[in-house]
């Protein structure tokens, strides 16, 4: 039987060889089809077009979110806060709107984690750093920064002035496009680059 099949698989492939030859639409065998130049440039239209969608769907979510009055904040000026040194001075927060799951496996270095599904874990800690800061940046995966905005509106409810509040909309998801660095772990743990950049 393991005879037979091989026999039927070998005249098949001659058969399959030999109409290829014959056929005015047969294949070069020998012929690179996928040159690394048309790779690398598919690859590179993919890359802008999904940047694009990714662009376009954050505007959509900013858009939202400043209908239902709160403040949004772009990549750029974000990373400008890290790198500001009011940052280390305390006055410039970074709030984490996931879960425990979503944060140990990368978040903005030195961001502090607020589940707003598990606020008595977290609410204390964030709400004092939060009153001594002057600009707070909440942020979660991206996408319809639901968590987001639930932080938000949880810090306002305690007290937080919503004026120092600023939904980074883009969330983690950007923040990794963008090639920036990430921390693993709790916070103050170790602190990655991210490739692409």
């Amino acid at each position: 039987m393991l005879v037979e099949s091989a026999l039927v698989m070998l005249s098949g492939t001659l058969v399959a060889l030999m109409a290829n030859q014959l056929s005015p639409r047969g294949l070069a065998l020998t012929r690179n089809y996928f040159p690394a130049g048309v790779t690398n440039a598919l690859a590179a239209a993919t890359q802008t077009n999904a940047s694009a969608t990714s662009a376009a769907s954050t505007n959509v979510v900013a858009a939202r979110l400043r209908a239902k009055g709160l403040q949004v904040i772009e990549h750029t000026n974000v990373v400008s806060l890290l790198r500001d040194a009011r940052y280390v001075q305390g006055l410039v927060l970074f709030v984490d709107a996931r879960d425990d799951r979503h944060f140990q496996e990368g978040h903005i270095p030195g961001a502090h984690q607020l589940d707003h599904y598990r606020p008595d874990n977290y609410l204390p800690a964030v709400l004092t750093a939060c009153m001594s800061a002057e600009k707070i940046v909440l942020y979660c995966n991206g996408g319809d920064c639901e968590d987001s905005e639930f932080a938000v509106i949880m810090l306002t409810q305690a007290g937080v002035p919503a004026d120092r509040l600023f939904v980074y909309a883009g969330g983690i998801t950007e923040w990794k496009q963008h090639g920036e660095a990430v921390e693993l772990g709790g916070r103050g743990s170790v602190v990655m680059k991210e490739a692409g950049r």
